[in-house]
Order: C-alpha cells, then sequence, then structure tokens
C-alpha cells in the first residue's frame, strides 16, 4: 500500500502499526510505503522511526517539497515490489480491516483494478457536512461518462502493478484513481464498498484550487477517452460482504 502524507505526524505512525497488524491477521505478504513531500510538521520523521522498527516491510520516501497527490502515488509505485498496489489515506478515512476483501475481490474475480466505494449499497460517509458531500457526488456524477464506477473519485484503491507501471498522468491533485482508470490498460473493475470516515485529527487537504483543477482534469481525461475511441472497461459490484460467489451486478461496457 502507498500512503502519501503531508502534515500528518497525529496517525501515522497508528496507521503504520494498523496496516502491518491487519497484513498479520490475514497472511498478507504485505509492505508499506510513506511518501511524504517534506511535511513541516515532522510526518516524515515519526514515519521514518516507525519503519526503524518495523524492518523491511515499511520505506519510507522523502521527497523535496509538497508536489501533488497524484505524483507522490506514482513514485511509491515505482518503489514498490509487490505484484499488486494500492493506495489510502493515513488519517484512517480508509479502514485498513477492509484491505483483504479488496484483495479477496481481486484475486478471485480476476479482475485488474479494486475501487473502494462510498456510494453503492454498503457504503457510507460518516461526519461530512451536507455541502462536502454534494460536491462529492457532483464530482463522481461527472466522470461518469468515462468510467462506470459510482466512485470514481475514491483515494482507496487496488491495481494491479503491471497496469499502473509507466503510465503518465497528467493531474497532480487528488483524483489519482481516476486517472489510472483512464490513462491505463486496465479492461475490468470491481467496485467494493466501504464506509469512509471523515478525519478526527489534522486539517483536509480539500481546497478551491484542488476542485477548480478536478475540471481541467476532467477536460484532458475526456479527451483521453473519446479520442482514442477505447471502450469502458468490464464492470462488477461486490456485495457488502463478498461471499462464495461475489459478482452482485455485471454492468455493460
Amino acid at each position: 500500500m502507498i500512503v502519501p502524507t503531508y502534515n500528518e505526524r497525529t496517525r501515522v505512525a497508528e496507521l503504520i502499526d494498523a496496516v502491518l497488524a491487519v497484513y498479520d491477521a490475514h497472511g498478507i505478504d504485505g509492505e508499506l510505503v510513506i511518501v511524504d513531500d517534506n511535511s513541516p510538521d515532522g510526518t516524515g520523521a515519526i514515519a521514518d522511526e516507525a519503519a526503524g522498527r518495523c524492518g523491511s516491510r515499511v520505506r519510507v520516501l522523502h521527497r523535496s517539497g509538497k508536489l501533488g497527490l497524484g505524483t507522490a502515488v506514482m513514485a511509491g509505485f515505482v518503489s514498490a515490489s509487490a505484484p499488486v498496489v494500492g493506495v489510502m489515506d493515513a488519517d484512517f478515512s480508509h479502514p485498513p480491516e477492509r484491505l483483504p476483501a479488496f484483495l479477496d475481490v481481486l484475486r478471485r474475480t480476476g479482475v485488474d483494478v479494486v475501487v473502494g466505494s462510498r456510494y453503492i449499497p454498503g457504503g457510507n460517509v460518516k461526519h461530512w457536512p451536507v455541502t462536502r458531500l454534494l460536491m462529492s457526488r457532483l464530482a463522481c456524477l461527472l466522470a461518469r461518462p468515462l468510467t462506470p464506477v459510482r466512485d470514481a473519485t475514491s483515494g482507496f484503491f487496488l491495481i494491479r502493478r503491471d497496469l499502473a507501471d509507466g503510465v503518465r498522468i497528467a493531474a497532480g491533485g487528488f483524483k489519482i484513481c481516476l486517472e489510472l482508470l483512464i490513462r491505463s490498460d486496465a479492461s475490468s473493475i470491481a467496485e467494493v464498498p466501504y464506509e469512509f470516515v471523515d478525519r478526527t485529527s489534522g486539517t483536509s487537504k480539500m481546497t478551491i484550487r484542488e476542485a477548480l483543477g478536478y475540471f481541467t482534469q476532467l477536460r484532458q481525461l475526456y479527451g483521453v477517452r473519446f479520442a482514442s475511441g477505447a471502450r469502458r472497461a468490464r464492470y462488477v459490484r461486490i456485495a457488502a460482504e463478498p461471499g462464495p460467489t461475489p459478482l452482485a451486478r455485471p454492468a455493460a461496457n
């Protein structure tokens, strides 16, 4: 898993311990890459200390400044060695305990990407003001002509490493999942529900500048999608608790 950080000192060490505990409890041979954009609050040093007691399963990449979430994720992918890579936030808004279910879906369905979704049955958002929720739902709606994924702005997902390698992204902002869905060669996607819980410490990274940048990103991705004439990826929606037959709803390409 790749965790981009900027001013996340209050919970980054706790997150490292939580993710490794999930790996151990479920027999996952996983690694964790923290990518810190020179956080002025000392996040990088705290992550280094935590990594030092965790061995080779945790690495910390230090970048020169706040260069953007998208490029941080791609730097983490380059550093990772696992055949499946993923992204999650450092503030526990993305629950580590959902990782085994995501990985299980990817293995059993054979899809290229598993997207954690707030906006399919079984998913939920807690502690967001109504205006923030409406903006998020609008952002996803604007992306629907590009992908059948209901939560295309999700920051919690897994992707097969070979598909992420070499992708040239044009967005330095928040919506790296959408960028990869359109710019990679992923041909199949599963969407799995989870409950998003807004941060209880620190401050949100969402700004007006980031929100406006999303419209620029959409314009670029519409050009990529419709200039290439590529078909949309095969899509399946997964039940809240995947069972022996988890394919709840296949969708048209």
